[in-house]
This record gives C-alpha cells, sequence and structure tokens, in this order.
C-alpha cells in the first residue's frame, strides 16, 4: 500500500516531519510518499494561503508520477479536500477531519489547539462542514506562528500544553487534538502534562487511510464528488489525467 501524505506549505522540513510521524503510525507494508507542493506559501496561516493550498495539493497529487493507493492532506482547517475527492478515485483523508472524528471515540468532548488565533475560525468553520463542531469544547490559540513551532520546539509544546491544561480545566475537553500538521509529533510530550489523551491529526488520518484501502473504500461518486466535467480550463497550474492513483 503507498499513501501519499501532502503537506499544505512549501517548507520541506516540515513535509519530512510529517512524512516521519506517518511512517511511526503506519503499518510495515505501507509505504508513506511525504509531497512539498512545487509552489504556495511557506507556511499556512489564512484564507489566502489556504486556497493557495488547496490549488498547490491538487497539483502536487496530479504530478506525482507512480500509482497510489490513498492520499492524506496535511493541513489543520485548510480547504482543497473536496477538489482531491472529485479528482481521485482513491480514498482521501483530510486530518483535520480525521482527528476530530478520532477524538470522538475518546471522550465526549474535545478541543483543538492550534497555532495562531487567526487559524480558529477557519478551523471551526471546517469542522462545522464536516458536521463535527457539535462535540468540540473549544479551539484554541497557542499564539505561536507554523514555522516558529518548528524552530523553538521547547516553547511549542509549553505553549500548546499551557493551552490544553485550560481547555481540559476551564472548556471542560476531554481529549486534546494537535490543529496543526507541524505538531506533528509532539502528543506524547503534550500528554505527560495533560493527562488526557492527545490526538495527533496526521497520525489519525494515516490509520484511517489504511483502514479505508483494506476495506476496498473509497469516495462515492454518484453526485457530490463525481469527477470534474470535461471542459476546457484555462490557466490552470496543474493538468487533468485519468491519473486515479492506481
Amino acid at each position: 500500500m503507498r499513501i501519499l501524505v501532502v503537506n499544505v506549505n512549501t517548507t520541506d522540513s516540515m513535509t519530512r516531519a510529517i512524512a516521519a510521524q506517518a511512517r511511526a503510525v503506519a503499518a510495515v507494508e505501507t509505504e508513506i510518499i511525504g509531497l512539498t507542493p512545487r509552489f504556495g506559501a511557506e507556511s499556512c496561516e489564512g484564507n489566502f494561503e489556504s486556497y493557495l493550498a488547496a490549488l498547490a495539493v491538487m497539483d502536487a497529487v496530479q504530478h506525482y508520477p507512480h500509482p497510489f493507493d490513498a492520499v492524506v492532506q496535511a493541513g489543520y482547517g485548510e480547504h482543497g479536500r473536496e477538489g482531491l475527492q472529485e479528482l481521485l478515485d482513491v480514498p482521501v483523508v483530510d486530518i483535520t477531519e480525521a482527528a476530530a472524528s478520532t477524538a470522538m471515540f475518546l471522550g465526549h468532548k474535545y478541543s483543538v489547539i492550534t497555532s495562531l488565533d487567526r487559524a480558529v475560525p477557519l478551523i471551526e468553520d471546517r469542522l462545522r462542514l464536516a458536521g463535527l463542531l457539535q462535540r468540540c469544547a473549544s479551539i484554541r490559540a497557542s499564539g505561536l506562528g507554523v514555522l516558529e513551532l518548528e524552530e523553538h520546539p521547547e516553547r511549542a509544546i509549553d505553549a500548546i500544553a499551557a493551552q490544553a491544561v485550560l481547555a481540559v480545566e476551564q472548556d471542560k475537553a476531554e481529549v486534546i487534538i494537535l490543529g496543526c500538521g507541524g505538531m506533528s509529533g509532539l502528543r506524547e510530550r503534550v500528554s505527560q502534562r495533560t493527562g488526557v489523551p492527545i490526538v495527533d491529526g496526521v497520525a489519525a488520518a494515516v490509520t484511517i487511510a489504511e483502514s479505508l484501502v483494506r476495506l476496498g473504500l473509497t469516495t462515492s461518486k454518484v453526485r457530490t464528488y463525481a469527477p470534474p466535467r470535461p471542459k476546457q480550463v484555462s490557466g490552470w497550474p496543474t493538468f487533468f489525467t485519468d491519473h486515479a492513483g492506481k
């Protein structure tokens, strides 16, 4: 089984960290391919960058030359999952929805700890659209930008853990979600400080993608995610082919 794990920004070191976290939880026979978009922002922290990332991720997947069995979109609260589902016949899993759905198996309410406060409305909207917001106790910002999470890991852990403790004590969350792909690999250290289950979106998405492939399930094509209708598309940075993964 081969799973493409696509970073939503153009920072290669973050792609490597995300792919490493994916490999840590994947089955031995699963091959993880980390992809970095060839264009876009170095970090995604707002609507403009998120919409740009949606195009960039589709472009990266369409340019991957080999067969694959599933795609994980590794951006928390980012746009684009729906477009990938139209383009591909293989399972597409977004870490936002994967983390939230996993958290709901573990406790009554979950909270998300993300990067900057400006990302909170984007995450709220994506969870609402996915029908997952009702079980969300809160979405809290660590106050650190995406790149700062990588540059200052100890400070990042302190900031994330502090907000996680507040989410448990004040918001009554029973599960914490790490709401940024750049937080991959911090789960155990944050868990030690909070005493509650910590869900890493990349890890959750990879295991869900593996399960869907093993079950022989993929996106329904009868209506919402039917393939794009054949038409002339001008200036599109990617290319449309019949390549659907397999």
